[in-house]
């Protein structure tokens, strides 16, 4: 899980990032559109209404230290719904 940011604003809401996520398992990408402004709770929902709500809870995440990711939110979150975290090395 990482983002692509820099990108030219576009769609009706003006989207300037994207949240890249990899499913190993399924060998599947997802593109999530979003701004790289957003919190850490927008990258939150954004991951629950597109992640968990359509493939269920992940095992394991493996992101960056990114500090929407690693914030006392996110820790919370992950350890509410029983998910790993692995962080890579740059």
């Amino acid at each position: 899980m990482d983002w692509v940011t820099g990108l030219v604003p576009g769609g009706k809401e003006n989207f300037n990032a994207c949240l890249v996520i990899v499913d190993r398992y399924n060998k599947s990408v997802r593109f999530l559109p979003c701004h790289k402004e957003d919190t850490a709770i927008d990258t939150a929902l954004l991951f629950w209404n597109n992640i968990i709500a359509t493939c269920g809870v992940p095992k394991i995440i493996i992101s960056d230290r990114d500090p929407k990711l690693t914030s006392e939110f996110f820790t919370n979150l992950y350890d509410m719904l029983g998910t790993e975290v692995e962080f890579s090395t740059a």
